[in-house]
């Protein structure tokens, strides 16, 4: 059985991404598992939406064998509350598979599940995180990490790519795939992909250059010159190039760049094709080049960033602590 822990003020997507995720999985898979929400208050639980969902009490989760808990405004409550920290450390103990979406780190970091851990949560919240549980080794621009079995995610929408991880341990890379086309989502990330995309980072609100940018993500494997990108918006090049930089803040060739960076590191990453060949479908050519521009961006190789995250992906053993401390 799957839980979902939930509280007054959680935020509803943290509960209904993952939801999905497994509720589909199970389809692929042949092999549908109960889904149960759960709350220290059992009975309607608000969320902050203000759309309320039923949850039963903690003592109907004795067949759980993973644990989610979402996150939300209502995080600050949660993580003081004796009962709910007591549950998740019963569950831990017990060898229950442990994972947090977005600020639902703050319980798992309040009841001693993350002390001397890799973890991660919403970007927003790092500096607070830091400074509440400086035992915890953060890495504020994981879109998800895993450490001695406790799974930690970003926001939102990285707890879909956090719930896919676990289908994958579970199910194999196979279902997990299927369930992200079913989801129709435009790839599946791995969890050292970084919370901020280099699309959006260019973007400026109602930004001229959007769907210039966008359209250039989908035609990496082009040339992309300067002139080629203002013919495309039809400005003459010296204009555009000025243009460009005063509304992104970089030249048109560094733009492209990091975006061929971004997709390149996601195939290098999250598939087995060759490296030869990524550098060709992201418009590097040269895998030389490619592999240059990697180490000026993440200060690996793509090799040393395909051994890590197949390191990742290996299958961990739990290792939580003899005794978890009170709080």
């Amino acid at each position: 059985m799957i839980g979902i822990l939930i509280y007054p003020d959680f935020q509803l997507l943290d509960a209904a991404g993952p939801i999905s995720v497994f509720e589909i999985a199970g389809r692929f898979a042949g092999k549908p598992a109960p889904i149960r929400m759960f709350a220290a208050d059992p009975g309607p639980v608000r969320s902050s939406s203000g759309i309320e969902t039923l949850a039963y009490g903690l003592r109907s989760a004795r067949a759980l064998t993973t644990l989610i808990v979402a996150g939300g405004e209502g995080v600050t409550a949660a993580a003081g509350c004796d009962t709910t920290l007591a549950f998740v450390r019963r569950l831990a103990g017990r060898g229950v598979r442990i994972a947090s979406v977005c600020s639902g780190a703050y319980v798992l970091a309040e009841a001693g599940l993350l002390e001397g851990r890799r973890a991660t949560t919403h970007w927003c919240r790092t500096q607070d995180f830091i400074a509440r549980y400086p035992g915890v080794k953060l890495e504020p621009d994981k879109i998800f990490t895993c450490d001695g079995g406790v799974w930690t995610s970003a926001g939102i929408t990285a707890g879909i790519d956090l719930a896919l991880a676990l289908v994958a341990e579970d199910h194999g890379d196979a279902v997990a795939q299927n369930t992200a086309r079913q989801l129709v989502l435009y790839q599946r990330r791995s969890g050292r992909q970084t919370q901020f995309s280099p699309l959006l980072e260019l973007k400026a609100p109602h930004g001229r250059f959007d769907a210039l940018l966008s359209w250039a993500r989908e035609h990496l494997d082009e040339a992309l010159t300067v002139e080629d990108l203002a013919e495309r918006v039809g400005m003459s090049s010296r204009h555009f190039a000025r243009t460009f930089i005063a509304e992104t803040g970089m030249t048109p060739s560094k733009a492209i760049e990091k975006l061929r960076i971004e997709v390149a590191r996601s195939w290098i990453e999250s598939s087995s094709e060759m490296i030869e060949r990524v550098a060709q479908i992201t418009g590097f050519g040269d895998p030389e080049r490619m592999r240059r521009a990697f180490i000026r961006s993440f200060g690996q190789a793509p090799q040393a960033l395909r051994r890590a995250a197949r390191a990742a992906k290996a299958p961990q053993q739990p290792s939580l602590p003899a005794s978890l401390p009170s709080r």
